[in-house]
């Protein structure tokens, strides 16, 4: 008797769509269970220790946290656990069922994960698309307006541009910047402590290193004592002091400087591991072909890790297109200074408006996902 293709599966052996399902109806029904078990477990030993621990806040953190991990140990024992009952690793099935074990397996470690990122990351995009319909409370349909008030806005407008000055400029010496500073580190006996200090930076937020620029920037009065390094240095050498995040457009460039002062240290680090994986056999043969070390730099180093250059590049580039807290820590988007994400944060939660602020989300994320995409692509060459 002939058996059709979606119980058996194609000719080649891979599973048909009747399987497929059968899979991930199973699939879903162990972390149900799984996850169920758990969390019951959890809260049973939780409520129980509650009552005999003494009532201090600090020790039902610990205890959250420790019950926590428990919790997850015996989500992936007892799922695994529940995958072999039903399909067993003996008897006269045994290959077929250690087969559909190990097509359902990955998903029991995976499949929470991806649940919840599909929470945190999908809905609040499916929101933000809804949301930029309606009007400022979210309740009334309003259309495409809002995209029409975009783009006649004035402010809108300054954002982007001031936007697009970012991503010529900050990914551009970030990256230079790390470049030279791999190449020269990895050059000299105290390198590594070299490294250290210019990586130092990436372990401040951008939020703490906003504000150490802005005591660089500081501005008094004139005739008052300056305690900006900045202006102490002009005033030193005869000139005025300058109120310099208050200057229109160049202030631009005052800001940029501190994004690039932070992810120089990871461009240097991202390169100076692939500069090292460079073979020596192209560089010796260089040398005796009378190279000279900048042609070897330019010529034969710089394009072989151009694929790790562009990654650093698109990766500093999605982070200039999110950027936010420089600019609300330094000028609130004052004085010409207005991106895309302050923009969107002064409309939802100082004008309340979450059409338009939502509308303005949208905007970031249409000019983010195709380098995000492009920059993963990229990377898995790499890889491979």
């Amino acid at each position: 008797m002939a058996i059709s293709s979606t119980e058996t599966g194609p000719s080649d052996g891979s599973p048909g769509l009747g399987a497929f399902f059968r899979n991930l109806v199973i699939a879903l029904g162990i972390m149900a269970a799984g996850i169920v078990f758990a969390v019951l477990c959890a809260v049973a030993v939780f409520s129980a220790l509650n009552t005999v621990l003494p009532d201090i806040k600090l020790v039902q953190a610990v205890l959250v946290m420790v019950l926590g991990v428990a919790a997850c140990f015996g989500y992936f024992w007892g799922s695994n656990r529940l995958l072999d009952m039903i399909y067993p690793p003996r008897g006269h099935r045994v290959a077929e069922n250690i087969n559909a074990a190990n097509g359902i397996r990955p998903w029991l470690f995976l499949g929470p994960a991806v649940i919840i990122l599909g929470i945190y990351l999908v809905y609040p995009v499916v929101n933000s698309i809804v949301l930029s319909f309606y009007g400022p409370s979210g309740e009334h349909w309003v259309g495409g307006a809002n995209y029409a008030w975009l783009a006649k806005d004035a402010a809108f407008r300054e954002s982007m541009r001031n936007n697009l000055l970012w991503l010529v400029v900050v990914p551009a010496a970030a990256t230079f910047f790390g470049l030279i500073a791999a190449a020269l580190t990895d050059r000299i006996s105290w390198g590594n402590v070299a490294k250290s200090l210019i990586f130092m930076p990436m372990a401040i937020s951008f939020v703490g290193a906003s504000v150490i620029w802005k005591f660089i920037y500081d501005y008094r009065a004139e005739g008052s004592e300056q305690i900006g390094i900045l202006n102490a240095i002009v005033t030193f050498f005869g000139g005025e002091p300058q109120a310099w995040i208050t200057l229109p457009f160049w202030n631009n460039f005052f800001l940029m400087v501190i994004l690039i002062w932070i992810q120089t240290g990871f461009a240097m680090v991202i390169l100076s591991a692939a500069l090292r994986g460079i073979p020596e056999e192209t560089i010796e043969a260089a040398v005796i072909d009378g190279a000279s070390p900048f042609q070897i730099f330019y010529k034969i180093k710089v394009p072989q890790i151009w694929g790790t250059i562009a990654v650093v590049w698109t990766t500093i580039t999605i982070l200039v297109l999110k950027v936010f807290d420089i600019v609300l820590a330094m000028t609130n988007g004052q004085w010409g200074s207005q991106v895309l994400a302050n923009y969107m944060f002064d409309w939802m939660f100082r004008g309340l408006d979450f059409g338009r602020a939502s509308t303005i989300a949208l905007v970031i994320m249409a000019m983010v996902t195709p380098i995000m995409i492009w920059n993963i692509r990229e990377a898995r060459k790499d890889m491979k």
